[in-house]
């Protein structure tokens, strides 16, 4: 079996920012990831706080995030995290700053937001449904009634649809742009030219979660007295230890079920 070659590791240490709300009390607001190397901070911070605050509490916790953002970008997050350690108390507090080791600094934030946060579902609003692939085959494809494994809370600069969910996935086939086991989003259906898109396939053929694999699909077209038709389909997977596969262009045994959208985790 094919070695993935291990990922570079970076140290980082991160704070959890609370805040003293009337009549919620004490609750996590966010976290705050810091990149020592590089001086940088990454926030993350909830996007419920309408359901939380009033008034002038909800117009400070509403642009709490770009101040921080703002605030590292001018001072560098040693010194903001220093300022911060030594000034915030009452309704705003940070805790103490702990270790941690990340692969990627963007993915880290959104895991340990994930893991201290807990936000208020607002459906296709900040979270999407997490399914099986399998369930998300039925749902989006067979139309059956199926009930998602939760609700899961998306990145701020992700838009949502109701055609979007969430499932994961197993192998090495795509990395390093897909981790083995990556939680990613996935938008049902591929609009316009499915060339060069990475797309979740399914193979008729296979059974239980085998049967789906995300591939880059790439095709070639040629034009005939009844129209276009594909001369070629290709199935490609990214890490190059991994293979690639030809269709027959009328082979029915795979099926398009979803775009890939990003990884989440």
């Amino acid at each position: 079996m094919p070695v993935s070659a291990p990922l570079r590791t970076y140290p980082a240490k991160y704070s959890i920012l609370h805040a003293e709300l009337p009549g919620h009390g004490l609750v996590n607001l966010g976290v705050l990831l810091q990149n020592p190397e590089s001086d940088e901070m990454r926030v993350r911070l909830r996007r419920d706080v309408h359901t939380l605050a009033e008034g002038e509490d909800l117009e400070v916790l509403s642009q709490l995030a770009s101040d921080l953002e703002r605030k590292a970008r001018e001072m560098g997050s040693e010194a903001l995290f220093r300022y911060l350690e030594d000034t915030l108390s009452g309704t705003l507090r940070i805790t103490d700053r702990e270790a941690t080791i990340v692969e990627d600094f963007g993915r880290a934030l959104d895991r340990l937001y994930r893991q201290h946060v807990q936000s208020r579902v607002l459906e296709f609003r900040t979270h999407l449904p997490k399914y099986s692939l399998q369930a998300a085959a039925g749902k989006f494809l067979d139309n059956q009634e199926v009930t998602e494994r939760g609700w899961m809370e998306t990145p701020e600069d992700l838009r949502l649809t109701p055609d979007m969910f969430i499932a994961q996935i197993a192998g090495h086939s795509m990395e390093p742009s897909i981790p083995d086991g990556s939680l990613c989003a996935f938008r049902y259906g591929v609009t316009g030219s499915r060339s060069g898109r990475l797309v979740l396939v399914e193979d008729r053929g296979s059974a239980g979660n085998d049967r789906y694999a995300v591939k880059r699909y790439q095709s070639d077209k040629e034009t005939g007295p009844e129209g276009w038709r594909h001369s070629r389909i290709r199935l490609e997977s990214l890490n190059p230890e991994y293979p690639s596969w030809d269709l027959e262009p009328d082979q029915e045994r795979y099926r398009v079920l979803a775009e890939f959208v990003r990884v989440l985790d």
